[in-house]
């Protein structure tokens, strides 16, 4: 919010009885994944970025907007990150689920935009910038110069994906069935995506289900088959990076050698990330200063500003 900055901070999890009545939204919801009884079901309305289940996902953002607003009533101005590759429909969706959930008037912006503004890049100027954005859903790769983007690529492979890959990396090699939550933390704990000497962890022990057996089982896995088990998915990123390069016009190649690739987003906290990309196409990377909040901070920016708001949010939303 303007003049405060972040309010609220919660994953797009929610929990829905029978009934269609909420249960739990955010972080509570969050717990409840894999653990709910046969009457309730733990869902994320969001899935590669866009809206999977249109009534859920209104039932979260009116919670939110009530938490964020704290007891006051009021109906908010909202900009949203969305992004660059969904269609005009999947736009229009989440401009009705925000109406729909009290939001008076609802703005979009680029998430390569909006990640590039809060990692502090200078895309006002007439020079070129180069931001990848890893979120949960959708890996962003976009060439920015004067407030708009010159080319950009959007692929729904990121953050989700990578635990996808984990879980069956472990189904196939260890027969072992794990859930989501349990391949997060393995992510979180162990993986990185390029070797550094010096920079390796010790042995995991993992809980789940055994295949054949059927009953619970504890194997142990090292960083190195993490590592391998999301090979597919990083390599599926990387090439969009080199895609996206291969069409940028030559002056702005020139300044991307000069200044680098700015990682943000989620998926930039991967150890190693940097260095992978740095490896694979030869330009220094760098990680934003605090990548998991760049595009909601770039939002934040966009509403503290008008003429910036005039600019780039109208010209992102028009076409809804």
């Amino acid at each position: 919010m303007s003049g405060k900055g972040i309010v609220l901070e919660e994953p797009s999890v929610v929990a829905i009885d029978q009934d269609r009545n909420p249960v739990a939204v955010g972080e509570e919801a969050k717990k409840m994944l894999g653990r709910t009884p046969g009457h309730v079901t733990a869902l994320r309305p969001l899935r590669d970025g866009v809206i999977a289940d249109f009534y859920s996902c209104e039932i979260m953002l009116a919670e939110f907007i009530k938490r964020a607003l704290d007891g006051t009533i009021g109906n908010p101005r909202m900009v949203i990150g969305v992004p660059s590759g969904i269609t005009g429909v999947e736009r229009r969706a989440v401009v009705d689920a925000a109406k729909n959930a009290g939001s008076r008037e609802v703005g979009l912006i680029d998430e390569p935009v909006a990640a590039a503004l809060g990692a502090g890049l200078p895309v006002s100027e007439a020079t070129g910038n180069m931001i990848i954005d890893i979120g949960g859903g959708t890996t962003e790769v976009a060439i920015l110069s004067l407030d708009g983007t010159v080319i950009s690529e959007s692929v729904r492979v990121a953050g989700d994906e990578l635990t996808e890959a984990i879980i069956a990396y472990l189904k196939k090699v260890h027969n072992l069935i794990i859930g989501e939550r349990t391949a997060e933390d393995i992510k979180i704990r162990l993986a990185s995506a390029y070797p550094t000497p010096g920079d390796e962890f010790p042995p995991l022990e993992v809980r789940g289900l055994h295949l054949m057996s059927g009953l619970p089982r504890t194997v142990t896995i090292k960083a190195e088959e993490v590592r391998e088990s999301m090979d597919e998915p990083l390599s599926v990123i990387v090439d969009a990076i080199k895609r996206t390069l291969e069409k940028t016009p030559p002056e702005l190649a020139a300044d991307i050698i000069d200044r680098g690739i700015m990682l943000a987003g989620g998926g930039a906290l991967l150890r190693g990330l940097d260095r992978l990309v740095s490896h694979e196409t030869g330009i220094v990377t760098h990680v934003a200063e605090d990548p998991l909040r760049c595009v909601v901070k770039g939002t934040g920016e966009v509403l503290k500003n008008q003429k910036l708001f005039e600019r780039i949010v109208n010209e992102t939303t028009r076409n809804v």
